[in-house]
């Protein structure tokens, strides 16, 4: 490995340690109580540093966010492959979102569970374009083949879409917030949430 590829794999790489370590003060102190100092300390370089990668603190926060949905639209892109049946793929997709979130506990609580999109810090970094939207836009493609190969009685794509991500993101919420509660074992909550939500929309 030449000198070159070695700095920019040192450079990748405290890249990331910066992410990993916002990521966890984010989640585990409140996004409003940390500040690039405290990242800075926590990684055990200078603010400065910090600076020479991201912008500022919400800028941080979208790249962190970004990444989570990188990790989602990958899996996404998987199951469309490998599943002809678009009810299958439709289904499937929606597991794969359950259990990332709950394999990406801290990741989820950031990425879709603080209300943070709305902060000043956030300004520029628009939803159009963005990791998040391609990862919805699976949900909204796998509905319309559903719809256009006749698995689907005809509905509103935008807002059956929703619906349904309204109702797997409570589902992961609540698994990755309410573990006290008596819950079903959670492969046959999931399965039975799910195909009650595809059995409602079928021709």
């Amino acid at each position: 490995m030449g000198t070159r590829e070695r700095r920019e794999r040192e450079k990748e790489a405290l890249r990331q340690d910066i992410l990993d370590a916002a990521r966890e003060l984010f989640v585990s102190e409140g996004y409003e109580n940390v500040s690039m100092r405290k990242i800075a300390e926590k990684i055990e370089y200078s603010p400065t540093t910090i600076y020479l990668y991201f912008k500022d603190k919400g800028d941080l926060l979208y790249h962190i966010c970004e990444e989570t949905f990188a990790k989602l639209v990958a899996t996404q892109e998987k199951i469309v492959r490998k599943y002809d049946d678009p009810v299958v793929a439709l289904k499937e997709g929606c597991r794969a979102y359950v259990n990332f979130g709950l394999k990406h506990p801290d990741q989820y609580r950031l990425t879709f569970m603080m209300s943070l999109w709305e902060t000043p810090e956030m300004d520029g970094h628009p939803y159009e374009g963005s990791m998040g939207q391609k990862a919805f836009g699976f949900l909204v493609h796998g509905v319309t083949r559903c719809v256009q190969q006749k698995k689907f009685r005809k509905v509103d794509i935008e807002a059956t879409s929703q619906a349904i991500w309204m109702a797997i993101h409570g589902a992961t919420s609540l698994l990755i917030t309410d573990q006290e509660f008596p819950w079903v074992e959670r492969n046959k909550l999931i399965s039975h949430l799910i195909d009650t939500l595809i059995a409602g929309l079928k021709a």
